[in-house]
């Protein structure tokens, strides 16, 4: 006759048995985890070369894939398909972006002196000053800073925006086109201005100076923020030390840069002192400067529909870096 043991020996032998399991299982090596990439979007002589220059590239606790583009714009289309994480733009090529549906947010930015925003003329023409743009041709590019300083110029010197003709260009083209006389000035931002300046003798006849919060912002998608927030965390914080640190080295950071862009070293010195470009945290006094010019850029068309800024904004990478 077979004997069946009581429930308390099934217990015990029970026990003993996920003991055993338990002990095997800790004795397996857990998968290390999956190492962080960050795809971040530049341009030649951007954060790259920054953070290379300062030191600040060094030691990262993630690795940073890194994809150059021509300009601003593919980068935020980049951004849009998910193919970036993190990316820059102007405050205003941001706000087009999203109000486009890119899900995207600004985490951080640099701030630079008004002025290195310009409307320029040859050196030979018969325009002296903002009231002397009516009736012209007027090259920029198409809802960013160029398009916004032109409006915002005819508009402050009294000017309708019907009143001039607006050709969007890229700035490789407006320059050739304002050379060869087929435009008669040109919005543009550093280098460009000094460049322009410098080597083709153009003529400053209006800035930025308040009118344009010449804001470059730190863009990240949702989807890294969701999902890598301390490595986006970390890039942001090193490049604002990297940002102050060539402020003070603006003879070493030209010379660098001129090697990477072959763009002129005195053009780019004469860049920099002007822009003068410092690292920013987005706070209430940042979202009401870009606030107005959001509303500004509505009424004059650029943007299709008024945005709030505050929504376009992620305020919680300024708390966390000032920690």
């Amino acid at each position: 006759m077979r004997i069946l043991p009581d429930a308390s020996c099934l217990t015990r032998r029970r026990a003993a048995a996920w003991l055993a399991a338990a002990l095997v299982l800790a004795a397996v090596p857990s998968r290390a985890a999956e190492p962080i990439v960050l795809r971040v979007g530049d341009q030649k002589g951007g954060n790259r070369s920054l953070l290379e220059i300062s030191g600040y590239g060094q030691d990262l606790p993630y690795t940073i894939a890194w994809a150059e583009f021509p300009a601003a714009a593919p980068i935020l289309e980049a951004l849009n398909a998910g193919a970036l994480d993190v990316g820059y733009t102007g405050d205003l090529s941001l706000l087009t972006a999203y109000a486009a549906g890119a899900p995207i947010k600004a985490i951080g930015g640099t701030k630079s002196d008004p002025r290195s925003q310009a409307i320029l003329v040859r050196q030979d023409s018969p325009i002296r000053s903002a009231a002397d743009l009516k009736g012209k041709r007027l090259a920029g590019t198409r809802g960013g800073w160029g398009q916004f300083l032109i409006d915002a110029t005819l508009e402050t010197a009294g000017i309708k925006l019907d009143d001039a003709t607006f050709a969007p260009l890229n700035p490789v083209d407006a320059k050739v086109a304002l050379v060869a006389g087929s435009v008669d000035a040109w919005a543009v931002w550093e280098p460009y201005v000094s460049f322009a300046a410098l080597k083709d003798k153009a003529r400053v006849i209006a800035d930025g100076e308040g009118l344009t919060p010449t804001i470059t912002f730190i863009v990240a998608s949702e989807s890294a923020i969701a999902t890598k927030r301390a490595a986006v965390q970390d890039l942001l914080e090193r490049l604002n030390k990297a940002r102050l640190w060539s402020l003070d080295h603006l003879d070493t950071y030209a010379k660098s840069t001129a090697a990477l862009t072959r763009l002129p070293e005195d053009v780019l010195r004469a860049a920099y002192s002007a822009q003068r470009t410092s690292p920013i945290g987005i706070d209430d006094g940042v979202v009401a400067e870009v606030q107005e010019a959001s509303d500004r850029a509505t009424r004059y068309g650029i943007l299709s529909k008024r945005l709030d800024v505050g929504q376009v904004v992620d305020r919680s990478f300024t708390a966390a870096g000032s920690n």
